[in-house]
């Protein structure tokens, strides 16, 4: 199966750290970020999970709930936990998907065509309130993800579905935006009084917070 941003995330019901879950039912009205690893015990897996329980503030913030998924049992994630806490100084405090039948990975299209069929491919998927994902990022195995990057997108994607916007390159909350092609000027200046620049017609610039006290 070959996922595709705007499609709707395949539901499955799956063993976790955290019990049995519904994935859409556990999602509720949040956003998710459903992130996969080869398996347990990685060296760089390891640092990335530490780093999203650390996250929880900035999660919570968002309304996102983060869930992981490996290859091998519930029983073997708890290891992990124990390790991950004692190298990180942070104990997991959202679910790990148990997925040994490989059965979510196919789902996700996380099984990589040329290598070992029990093992999953280091991926990302954001998923919105109304279940559609939203962002699809693939890592290398040497590679740690950015969370950081994972949390802008994030950012980005939730005031964007606010506003008639789009946020140009390398952009960062509080920075000036882009106003969309669909706005003609004259409701561009409805909607942002405060004032924008125009530097091509296509191309305005807004700052949402100009004006603000």
């Amino acid at each position: 199966m070959t996922i595709h941003l705007g499609q709707i995330a395949p539901d499955f019901e799956q063993d976790t750290t955290h019990g049995r879950i519904r994935f859409h039912d556990w999602l509720g009205t949040s956003w998710g970020v459903l992130f996969s690893h080869p398996k347990n015990f990685t060296p760089v897996c390891t640092t990335e999970l530490g780093e999203v329980a650390k996250l929880r503030s900035e999660w919570d913030k968002r309304d996102v709930k983060p869930i992981g998924l490996s290859v091998d049992p519930v029983e073997a994630h708890h290891k992990w936990e124990h390790d991950i806490e004692e190298t990180q100084g942070a104990r997991l405090d959202f679910p790990m998907i148990a997925d040994p039948d490989g059965r979510v990975s196919k789902l996700y299209d996380m099984i990589h065509p040329e290598s070992d069929p029990t093992v999953t491919v280091r991926s990302v998927f954001v998923i919105d309130p109304t279940k559609k994902i939203r962002l699809i990022l693939t890592y290398p195995p040497s590679t740690g993800r950015n969370f950081a990057e994972i949390l802008r997108a994030i950012d980005s994607l939730q005031l964007t579905d606010a506003r008639s916007i789009a946020t140009p390159v390398n952009w960062t909350p509080g920075e000036p935006v882009v106003i969309s092609p669909k706005l003609s000027d004259e409701e561009a200046a409805r909607q942002f009084p405060q004032g924008f620049r125009t530097l091509k017609p296509y191309l305005r610039i807004v700052d949402l917070h100009a004006g603000a006290s």
